[in-house]
This record gives structure tokens, sequence and C-alpha cells, in this order.
């Protein structure tokens, strides 16, 4: 026998057959009888004479707190109205007992196969979140207010070197100094601050030494230590509401390429006279502290990685086998520096379990020079930049018609708004019945969907057209100062007009791709320069498949109507590319070192 408990509940105006206490209990126990249930005397709770409006109720506060311990499996209800009249009531009970495991049971709607109990699902989501974001606000501003009294438990945890200490009936929470992770503390300032170790270094002494992390399983990393150097707490001041959780500006490069799903928020930095600082045991002095925050912005400014003289390809890059980025890194011989693109995946420092990708690295003069011939044979094709020109101009003239057409959209959508709240209110005053409801309000929202879908449509083509039309006037620009000034462009000018008509370069083994932000030429099959046009089919590839990007439709009717929108060619090209490109950059100022 399965032990449940029993809940009957009447209001005094409500002595009907059915709704008497003694009605629904002999009901109730009738039903665990027939399925395997047992009731203790002491598990049934009863409320006569309470309104289902209220939640204050003798026997639904001791059930409640026998399912809050533990001790039951199973509620045994004649019907969700007997729970509460109040369906936001209803939803809170329901996923209150589901919370501490407890199923309900109800023996008027076994199945959800009642109207109300399909209503109170619909309501369910709403409420729920209005009740998350309501618990969220109470506990933030508990929260701050603790955090402005000094107290440590606000805090999300101790870091290395502490131990986080409960509060006791006699004494509050306080951090505790580990002495020996306190000891590794002030060897990592002491040797970044007064040694000039440099962050991997510092790691590789560390991991020589065997020095156990705080989770003992991994090793030392230069992300670790960049954050325990920038953590004021160690100093003596830590701080609460360093952080806010805000809606995601953009997708991350690999996991767009990958066709992943990412978190759809993330945690910035709020501004600093928002921090509430909470003092603890200091493991550094200030000094120092304030030193190693100095030896960083000293080597912000003067670290030989830092891209003082700009790359023409730097940001778009892409490994088309791991779908990471490509940096520059360099080399060093007698007479000069080789640059050269390198895959973030070949770096096995980078990852636990060593490098991810074998993509070899390739030569920076040689892909920048290919690259821009293949912008510049854009740009002395006059008439495609002035077809695309006029299709944008003429797509643009159409944006008074567009923006009167979202006008009315609105406005019908604002419409739409209203018939449902005053369904909703109807329904509320009992002007319309269930069935009337759930038979109009389906066609409302159908209408309402329609209209944002295509409201997002008509935002979606207002912004493509400002920035084509943008793009497309820049290009002309420069097309007239190349014809003017010939050859002779800074980096950052190439590097201006590449960012303009290139939207990512992938990287493979074999071959490299350029893709487009505006339709280019298509090359000829035969052309003795290995270019091949996007519409050809792709050389086999012995690497993951990924996605690397995903147009939509708009991009892809583009290709349709105005040619390919990548252009691909074998990375043997470079070398061969290079020679005729040397006569050119000599004097322009290139990218070629």
């Amino acid at each position: 026998m399965k032990p449940a408990a029993l809940y009957a509940r009447v209001s005094s105006d409500r002595q009907k057959e059915n709704h008497t206490i003694a009605s629904q209990v002999a009901a109730l126990t009738q039903y665990a009888e027939m399925n395997g249930y047992v009731v203790p005397p002491e598990w049934q709770f009863q409320d006569d004479g309470y309104s289902g409006a209220t939640l204050v109720r003798p026997g639904l506060e001791a059930l409640r707190d026998l399912a809050a311990g533990g001790q039951i499996e199973t509620v045994l209800i004649y019907s969700p109205d007997r729970l509460s009249r109040k369906y936001a009531y209803q939803v809170l009970l329901v996923e209150e007992l589901a919370r501490c495991g407890v199923e309900l049971i109800f023996l008027r709607a076994p199945s959800g196969a009642t109207a109300e109990d399909q209503l109170l699902v619909q309501f369910q989501g709403m409420i729920a979140e209005y009740e998350r974001a309501q618990i969220a606000e109470r506990s933030r501003r508990g929260k701050r207010h603790r955090a402005q009294q000094g107290s440590i438990n606000v805090l999300s945890g101790a870091p290395y070197g502490y131990r986080y200490v409960k509060k006791t009936d006699t004494s509050a929470a306080y951090y505790e100094v580990v002495e020996s992770e306190a000891e590794v503390v002030r060897f990592i300032f002491d040797a970044y601050t007064r040694q000039g170790l440099s962050l991997g270094a510092i790691a590789g002494v560390l991991n020589q030494r065997e020095v156990p992390t705080r989770t003992r399983q991994s090793r030392w990393e230069r992300p670790t230590l960049w954050r325990m150097l920038h953590n004021p707490a160690y100093a003596g001041r830590a701080f609460y509401g360093k952080t806010e959780l805000r809606p995601r500006r953009r997708i991350t490069r690999r996991l767009r390429q990958r066709g992943l799903c990412s978190r759809d928020s993330s945690f910035r930095e709020r501004p600093r006279q928002e921090w509430i600082e909470i003092p603890v045991p200091a493991l550094v002095s200030e000094a120092i502290f304030a030193l190693a925050q100095e030896q960083f912005e000293k080597n912000k400014r003067f670290s030989p990685r830092r891209t003082l003289e700009p790359s023409l390809l730097q940001g778009l890059l892409v490994c088309q086998r791991c779908g990471y980025g490509l940096y520059r890194a360099s080399t060093r011989t007698s007479q000069r520096t080789i640059h050269y693109y390198r895959c973030l995946g070949r770096d096995g420092y980078r990852h636990l379990k060593g490098a991810v990708c074998d993509n070899k690295p390739i030569r920076q003069e040689q892909l920048d020079a290919v690259v821009w011939q293949e912008i510049v044979r854009l740009l002395e094709d006059p008439s495609l930049l002035q077809a695309e020109l006029d299709r944008r101009l003429q797509a643009a003239q159409i944006t008074d018609p567009l923006k009167r057409r979202e006008d009315a959209l609105r406005r019908d959508q604002a419409r739409l708004t209203k018939s449902m709240e005053r369904l909703l209110t109807g329904y509320q005053e009992n002007l319309i019945t269930l069935e009337e409801l759930r038979c109009r309000m389906p066609e409302l929202r159908k209408q309402q969907r329609a209209i944002e879908a295509e409201l997002q449509s008509l935002e979606m083509t207002a912004v493509d057209q400002t920035r084509n039309l943008r793009l497309v006037e820049t290009l002309a620009q420069f097309r007239t100062r190349l014809c003017a000034r010939g050859n002779v462009l800074e980096v950052t000018e190439r590097q201006r007009v590449v960012r303009l008509l290139v939207q990512e370069i992938l990287v493979g083994g074999d071959n490299i791709t350029i893709r487009h932000s505006i339709p280019m030429p298509a090359s000829s099959p035969d052309s003795n320069d290995g270019v091949r046009s996007s519409h050809q089919p792709p050389e086999p590839n012995t690497g993951p498949s990924y996605l690397l990007r995903s147009h939509g439709q708009h991009a892809r009717d583009n290709v349709s109507r105005f040619g390919p929108a990548s252009i691909r060619f074998p990375r043997s090209r470079l070398l061969a590319s290079i020679v005729e490109s040397r006569s050119l950059d000599a004097t322009s100022g290139g990218p070629v070192m």
C-alpha cells in the first residue's frame, strides 16, 4: 500500500452535493482504497468554511508543512477548485508541491482533461515567471542590504587563499585565511610585480612545483592567474554587485560557426560607483596590488603582441576545420620578422586536452596579397558597383510605403492586444463562457503572430537598406580615390574596405574561401588562377563539418539573382601570388613585411 494524504475544503456558502466536507472525504477515501493508497487519519486535512480565495487556511498550511518536510509523496484532492478558487494560487501551490516531490491527484481532473485544468496550464508559465521575478527582486534587495551591513555571506564564494566559515548563533560568517594557499597568492603577486615574470611563466612554475589548485584536478592556467591578480579581495576589499546579468549582445564566433546555441544572457560589469565594498582579511598590501594593476597597464601598452600595426584581415579569418579564429603570430630570422596567421585550435596550452586542430599556419603577406587582389578586381569593375548601387537606391525609394505599412501594422497590433484584454476581462467577470474564450482567443493570437512576423521582416528590410546604401556609397568613394592615387594606400584604408566587402574568410587545409558582403562576379570554371565560384561543387573535406554561417533566405536570394557570394581558391595559389603582389605592396604601404 502506498501512503497518501487527502485534502478537502468547502466554503461557508457552498454546501451543495459533492462539495460538502463529508462527501469529498468519502469520495477520496474510496478512490484511495481502489487504487492501493492508504490514508492515515492524521493525514486527512480539512478546511471547513474557508474561502478558496485565500491561502491562509489551517488544513492547507499543515499539508504544505508536511510536504516541505518530505514526509508525503501523494496528495488526493477532489477537484482543482478545492485547492484554490484563484488560478494564480493554484499554480503556486502546484509548483510548490511539485518541488517537494509531491504528486497531486484530482478526482475530477485525473488527466488534465477539464477546461479549468487546460486554462490553468496556459496561465501556469505566466504566473511562474511573475513569481520568479518577484523572488529575484526580493532576494536582490535583501542581499544588497546585507552587503551594506558588511555581511560576507552575500558573496558567491571564498576565493583561493580563503575558506568560507558559516555563521553561527554567536558569530557572523567570515573569510578565514588558508595559510598554505595564501603563500601561493603572495608568490604570484611577487613574481608578477617584483620578478617580472609573465602569467605563462608563473603558471609554468606552479605546475612544475605541482602546487595544487583549488579543485586539485586541473593545472594552473593564465586566465586563473589573471583573475587572481585583478581580484581586490586579496588587498582586503571584496565587492558585492560588480556584475549583473544582461541580454547577450552577440553570439560568439565559435558558437555561431558551429551552429550551436548559446545562452541568451551574459554577465556584464556594473558601474564602479554601484559596487558595495566588504572588508576581508588582506593577503597582500594595497601597494603591491596597485603595482600589479600598473604592470597590466604597461603590458597593454608595450606588449609586442599588441596590434600597433594592424593586419589587413584582422578579425575576419576562421578555421574551416575547427571553427576557431586565426590570430597573427610571428617568428624571427637573422634578417627579418615573418608574420603568419595561426589557428587558435593549434595552441595546446589553450585547451585542457591539448591542441584540437592541425590546420597549418599561413603566411600573412601571401594571404593578404591574394585577398587584396580579389578586392581590387571587384572594385575595378564599375558596372558591378553601379548596378548594385542602382538596385539599392531603388530599394531605398520604397521606404515610405514600408513606413506606412509598419504604422498600419502597429495599429492592428494595438487593436488585437486590446481585444484579447477585453476577452479575458469578460471571462473574469462571467460575461462570456470558457468555450467562447477558447473559441475566439486562438484566432486573435494567430493574427498577432502574423503581424509580429511581418513587423520583424519590415524592420530587417529597413536596416538592410540603410546599411547596404551606405556600404555601396563608401565603396564608390573609395574606388574614386583608388583611381586618383593609384595603389598607394595605407593598411588602415585597405582594412576598412576589406571589412566592408568581406564577411569572413574560411581557411581550410587545401582551400581558402572568401565570403563577401555583396555579390561578386562569377569566375570562369576554367580560370587559370584557381579561383572557383561558390556555385561549383566544393572539394571534399576530410575534417568535421560545421555550419559556418547561416545567411537566411534574403542572402540566398541575393546570391541567385546577382551572382555568387563567395570565392574559393587553393592555398597553392598563395605562393605564386606573392611574387606578383610584392611589386605593388612595396610602394603602397601594404601588409607585406
